[in-house]
């Protein structure tokens, strides 16, 4: 499963961080980033295993600006 974070739209409000920090934490610059186990290609994409499918996408629906997607 790909995830990606549009980081430039990104609030740096926590909330994906608090539901999914497996995944997701908050980068120096304050905006949300994958954890380096699962980038890809920078901080705003990462490849995930499917045992975490559903603390990704509760993260993607507790994100207030929409900036998390996933395919």
């Amino acid at each position: 499963m790909k995830v990606t974070i549009d980081r430039e739209n990104c609030i740096g409000c926590g909330a994906c961080e608090a539901v999914c920090q497996e995944v997701f934490k908050l980068a120096d610059d304050g905006k949300s980033s994958i954890v380096e186990k699962y980038q890809k290609d920078g901080p705003d994409k990462g490849e995930i295993e499917e045992e975490l499918a559903s603390c990704v996408e509760s993260a993607r629906d507790s994100c207030p600006v929409e900036v998390i997607s996933i395919e």
